[in-house]
């Protein structure tokens, strides 16, 4: 896609098409070409090889079934299990070992004289699975003043476990807020005395916790650590290695059959404007669900999610205000017969996505199902409803408060619309019940709406205002309270903070709805962190973007 983009491209039959009605950018072209678009090889998965996967499947299920005299025995293994992408194998007895735990735990069985480490792994993962642990459990490493003791700090893994298990605070969770802030400092200073793995597995700590870190990148990372420790069990390690490489090559078909659907559009020609990043769309869904069973669930919402990104860019940088005013009421009526009015460009996003619903209708219909892509149509209309809010606030050159920006402003983050569209493809456990809850913004959605919309604003704002952009919450926070950039920026971080609190909270049990579903929420949360800390990824082709896809869709594991 060229970065000088011309109007005479994409003819209008409506309204001005002068530049100046326009707010083009020159967004990078796709940073991949064609490189997802030839077909993988195919993988050599002979019957020895299954046989040597199930086997090793059945090895490591046998290790966390086993019997052991203290329940905390478990721990390693089921953190090791999860850490590295494996645990979707073994749902039910990971849950049924965590049981135990937690009743050992709450009925101070083998609690006395527990280490940092032991205690710091068992909060996390039994906060992690919904148990509502107390906090107060660590308060046993402080001293007569109040302070995290002295002598912790030599013991660097104990360290790394309680800075992992403080990013499962709730709100006012005050020791976890000490235990964060004790941790960060002494393990930036442990960093660079210690030997690999452990200096890696700090440094990737520091940069991302697991809480807040996508289970494929985990997995790809702890591969090399768990073995550089060289205390690993080997079944486990050969199985997650091969795991690893059969899933791989399952989402390299996923994206190589997907990509032929994106060449058909022939975005360069058709939308030149846009921002082409279909295969950040596709590692974006990848991230909120990786597991096979979600294949068609993850190829209809990476579709989802690159019609509105295309829809995205024609609101905010190319359709002019009166075609996004017609624009708007079609999408509302949600039939083939509007599309004569529209102009050329958006004609063929209407039909597309038209086909792309209609396809993934078809498809739930012969389950009883196609309620859900109903919801998933009404989420798309509320998508360009707000999308055209903001169109008219720039196209007045108006501020809005943060009690009117907000409301708007969370839902055209598209995360309220990608949660529903996550949702269609997913199992029976997923019910009617469930599309009701997420579509009437639960704080689980409402939250990691917020992460997703002040992460974006921060980081891109600056650019958005050159080329003529509605205001973000930036700008909107620092008109209404009269406050610097800088102050904003403090404020909108608290925010954001709070936010991950609410979404710990929601996963405790009882649950407002099924952990699957919690899941996506949450995944979309941590993708968010990924793309837009310190840099808009996504927009920009950055760093994280580039890095994360080629680990997980282009370099083979290390055998």
């Amino acid at each position: 896609m060229s970065s000088q983009i011309s109007t005479n491209l994409v003819p209008s039959q409506h309204g001005n098409t002068s530049k100046e009605s326009r707010h083009l950018s020159k967004f990078k072209p796709s940073f991949w070409g064609d490189i997802f678009l030839s077909s993988p090889s195919q993988m050599e998965m002979g019957a020895g090889t299954q046989q040597e996967y199930e086997e090793l499947k059945q090895e490591v299920r046998r290790m966390l079934v086993a019997n052991t005299d203290k329940s905390s025995q478990k721990l390693p293994i089921i953190d090791a299990v999860q850490r590295l992408g494996v645990a979707y194998h073994f749902e039910k007895e990971i849950e049924e070992a965590l049981e135990i735990i937690y009743h050992d735990h709450c009925n101070h069985i083998e609690i006395d004289g527990d280490d940092l480490y032991t205690t710091a792994v068992r909060f996390r993962l039994l906060r992690e699975h919904g148990f509502n642990v107390d906090c107060e459990t660590f308060n046993k490493f402080k001293d007569e003043n109040g302070n995290f003791k002295e002598s912790l700090i030599g013991d660097v893994k104990g360290m790394l476990e309680l800075y992992e298990a403080a990013h499962f605070q709730l709100h006012g969770e005050n020791i976890l807020e000490e235990a964060l802030s004790f941790t960060t400092v002494h393990l930036k200073l442990a960093e660079s005395t210690v030997d690999y793995p452990l200096s890696t597995q700090i440094a990737n700590a520091l940069k991302r916790p697991l809480r807040k870190s996508l289970p494929r990148l985990i997995a790809r990372s702890y591969i090399s650590i768990y073995e550089g420790y060289g205390t690993q069990d080997e079944n486990l390690m050969k199985f997650a290695k091969l795991d690893f490489k059969i899933l791989q090559h399952l989402h390299k078909k996923e994206i190589n059959k997907i990509n032929r659907w994106w060449k058909d559009l022939d975005v360069a020609t058709n939308f030149p404007f846009i921002r082409d990043r279909f295969v950040e769309c596709y590692f974006w869904m990848l991230s909120v669900y990786f597991e096979p069973h979600y294949a068609i669930a993850r190829s209809f919402a990476t579709k989802v999610i690159c019609l509105i990104s295309i829809l995205d860019d024609i609101y905010d940088a190319y359709g002019t205000y009166e075609e996004l005013e017609i624009f708007t009421k079609a999408i509302q009526r949600w039939d083939t017969n509007c599309i004569d009015q529209l102009p050329d460009y958006m004609k063929l996003w209407y039909s597309e996505t038209l086909n792309v619903y209609k396809d993934m209708e078809d498809l739930m219909s012969k389950e009883g199902k196609s309620y859900r892509v109903q919801v998933a149509i009404e989420a798309m209309k509320r998508q360009s409803q707000v999308y055209y809010v903001e169109a008219k606030w720039l196209h007045e050159n108006y501020i809005p408060t943060m009690e009117e920006y907000m409301p708007i402003a969370l839902v055209s983050c598209g995360y309220w619309t990608l949660t529903m569209s996550s949702f269609v493809g997913m199992e029976d456990s997923i019910t009617k019940e469930t599309f009701n809850w997420a579509f009437n913004d639960p704080k689980i959605v409402r939250a990691s709406s917020t992460i997703c919309r002040l992460m974006s604003d921060i980081v891109g704002h600056k650019v958005e205002r050159e080329r003529g952009h509605v205001s973000s919450a930036v700008e909107c926070y620092m008109k209404q309270y009269g406050v610097s950039m800088q102050e904003a920026y403090d404020e909108l971080y608290k925010q954001i903070n709070n936010a991950w609190k609410d979404i710990n909270e929601e996963f405790l049990k009882p649950t407002a709805a099924p952990t699957s579903a919690l899941n996506r929420i949450l995944n979309l949360a941590r993708v968010i962190d990924l793309l837009y800390t310190g840099e808009d990824a996504y927009t920009q082709v950055g760093e994280s973007a580039k890095t994360s896809i080629t680990a997980l869709l282009i370099d083979s594991i290390p055998v």
